[in-house]
């Protein structure tokens, strides 16, 4: 139906876009939920945002402890490698976001960074709660 999404290359910048959207939405929803509480917004006491926030910081940290990659970062690595494309290669798109999402810092750094990040979501979970029934919106 539509044949340039057959491209390798094509497929690995929109994989790419959706991992950059992942890394936005931990990030920032993180901030969000930081903010938003001394200014007591309702919003991010949301179980649905909340749990899937929390739910992808699981995986990401279960990664990190077992020294795995990201199935998404593997995904788009293969997709580069069958349109012929290694390190620096790729469209101008494809390489902006891995200049934003892959960063020139030891993996083991970046596992203890997302362990620390993960303390912080939990903090963010007894801090300020996600609604449930029951609970008081506070």
């Amino acid at each position: 139906m539509f044949p340039a999404l057959q491209n390798p290359a094509l497929q690995a910048d929109l994989i790419a876009a959706v991992h950059l959207s992942i890394v936005a939405f931990i990030l920032v929803g993180q901030l969000l939920v930081l903010v938003g509480w001394p200014l007591k917004l309702r919003w991010i006491r949301n179980p649905w945002f909340r749990f899937t926030h929390l739910a992808i910081m699981v995986y990401i940290v279960q990664n990190a402890v077992r020294g795995k990659l990201c199935f998404l970062t593997l995904w788009e690595w293969n997709l580069r490698e069958t349109a012929g494309q290694s390190g620096v290669e790729g469209s101008f798109i494809g390489k902006l976001l891995s200049g934003i999402l892959f960063v020139d810092v030891p993996q083991a750094t970046l596992n203890k960074v997302y362990v620390a990040f993960f303390g912080l979501v939990l903090l963010g979970f007894w801090v300020v709660p996600p609604r449930l029934r029951g609970n008081s919106p506070h």
